[in-house]
């Protein structure tokens, strides 16, 4: 019997199924099973054992079948295979832990906002909580799904984030920890069979990272380029996106108040433009401030009977009167709330919009040899897209004195599963056949490294990337940075100084900015030589690597 048929048949002879419950049902079933408990303001509050505060990258691993393998990259450290014995065997588990279940929990929803790709995706838990995540995060099914090139390949799935698999049944099949023992958990991804299973892993982002990865693996083959990114649109009806790593000011930077969003995490580009994959925001908590990020604030904490509100707030310190405390990391500085995007106040409803006449790609070079701004041709932009560099600051973890460059491919290395080449043609076939512009602008330093130079200011940074999204940059007068093959405005429209577009000429010693920027150079050199030498990528874009 196929693995579909065999869970369509346990979950239909299961006893008690409360299937696409309303959200107030989920809600007080949540607070009944104590789950989580009622914040002051309405919003609900939950805490995860230690080793799910996060992601668990060592437990999230691919059935590897001779089907699909020559598609995905199994160079990524990302794609961890499993052969397809270990995940029947996992999948066996699943089935006998579901008969232990007094109750089950399903949600029928689909990531996209555009009905024309809009994958079903049929979440089955024994958690209530799991459950509002989804109907947070996954998008309602409305009428037209039945057009969706995926209507009759749905997704499947199975999460039981508190169970745990018996470490001597997989001993030799999966990781062993540090301590010498067989990992209990697993995030797994079967594409072929279209079934997810998550056991062990109650950090609800699992749940999220698993179908969006399914989603990025789905898509190329349609000729849809998945992006892990922000995107807004202007009053004109343009859109803009905003690709970067954390710490780059993606979220700021999108959530501008003159513009509405779409959407601050997953979109796809396809042959009708920009939709947005997910329902909701699953956003970082930590050290949040209201005053500079009202919008993820006042989701979280407005006040609502708890019933109605449907927030979930995970892993952040809470006093006893109902308060949380966001600035306290003793549990994690991975704090976390997921909520709908219709309780922000600058949404698009449709989350849809037209061809992005602007891409913004966003580094914060703490080197400070990278300008605030550069345009980017068609192969520069699939190089630097390939590369998603940013900095890690000295002082951030233990042992860093200098900045250290970080490379995750595409902006979201982790939950890009495919050959890299698959990506980066899409980008460059979009920018040509839709005339969009692909700019890299740098939050990071100037005058000098972290540490001796200073941050771009905020307000600088603003007016850079107005002008890219509005056209103002289109035509000024470039000079070509023959180092990292980037070109960069003689001027920038809107106040910005002139004399900091050339970061050689903001430093006060010329002959240490050769130097750093020589380094940073080879470092992406290396990077590329030992990620993509092997991938037979085009010449055009090998020649915009930096350092080549």
């Amino acid at each position: 019997m196929e693995i579909k048929q065999i869970l369509e048949e346990n979950v239909k002879k299961h006893p008690v199924k409360k299937e696409n419950y309303s959200r107030k049902k989920l809600i007080d079933d949540i607070v009944r099973n104590k789950e989580a408990i009622v914040s002051k303001f309405g919003a609900l509050a939950t805490w995860t054992p230690p080793e799910s505060t996060g992601r668990s990258p060592k437990d999230t691993v691919t059935v590897k079948r001779a089907e699909s393998e020559g598609t995905i990259d199994w160079d990524s450290p990302y794609n961890l295979p499993i052969d397809e014995e270990t995940f029947d065997m996992v999948f066996e588990d699943a089935m006998r832990l579901m008969e232990t279940k007094k109750e089950l929990y399903i949600t029928d929803r689909v990531i996209g906002a555009d009905n024309k790709y809009a994958l079903p995706v049929r979440t089955i838990t024994d958690k209530a909580l799991t459950a509002l995540f989804t109907d947070n995060m996954f998008r309602e099914r409305t009428s037209g799904i039945e057009n969706s090139i995926f209507h009759n390949k749905p997704f499947d799935l199975i999460v039981f984030p508190y169970d745990k698999l018996d470490r001597k049944r997989y001993e030799g099949r999966l990781r062993k920890l540090p301590n010498g023992k067989t990992s209990n958990m697993i995030i797994a991804f079967d594409y072929d069979r279209r079934v997810g299973i998550i056991i062990g892993s109650a950090y609800m982002g699992s749940v999220k990272k698993l179908m969006f990865t399914v989603m990025n693996y789905y898509l190329p083959e349609e000729g849809i380029l998945p992006l892990h990114c922000s995107a807004n649109e202007g009053e004109d009806g343009v859109s803009a996106l905003f690709l970067g790593l954390s710490g780059t000011g993606k979220t700021t930077l999108s959530a501008d108040p003159s513009r509405a969003l779409l959407g601050d995490d997953e979109h796809g580009w396809s042959d009708d433009g920009i939709a947005n994959f997910e329902n909701g925001c699953y956003a970082k908590m930590i050290n949040i401030n209201p005053e500079k990020e009202p919008e993820i604030y006042n989701a979280v904490m407005h006040e609502a009977p708890y019933d109605e509100h449907g927030s979930i707030v995970e892993n952040a310190m809470i006093y006893p009167d109902g308060t949380f405390d966001y600035f306290d990391n003793r549990l994690t500085e991975n704090s976390r709330a997921s909520y709908p995007l219709v309780y922000l106040t600058n949404i698009k409803k449709s989350s849809t919009s037209g061809h992005p006449k602007t891409v913004v790609f966003l580094t914060a070079d703490a080197n400070g040899v990278l300008p605030p701004v550069a345009k980017l041709n068609e192969y520069q932009a699939m190089l630097w897209f390939l590369m998603g560099y940013t900095s890690k600051l000295a002082g951030t973890e233990t042992g860093i004195i200098d900045p250290v460059s970080t490379f995750s491919r595409f902006f979201g290395e982790p939950f890009m599963p495919r050959n890299p080449n698959d990506y980066a043609e899409l980008l460059g076939k979009k920018m040509k056949e839709h005339g969009t512009d692909v700019y890299l602008i740098n939050t990071g330093w100037t005058g000098g490294p972290y540490g001796i130079g200073k941050r771009f200011d905020i307000n600088i940074t603003r007016k850079v990337v107005e002008a890219a999204v509005t056209g103002k940059l289109k035509n000024v007068e470039y000079f070509e940075d023959k180092r990292f093959h980037l070109n960069i405005p003689k001027q920038c429209p809107g106040d910005t100084p002139a004399d900091i577009l050339n970061p050689k000429l903001t430093w006060d010693n010329g002959e240490e900015f050769e130097k750093r920027a020589n380094k940073l150079a080879q470092d992406f050199s290396d990077y590329f030589d030992k990620v993509y030498g092997n991938k037979n990528l085009p010449e055009e874009i090998i020649s915009q690597c930096p350092g080549k």
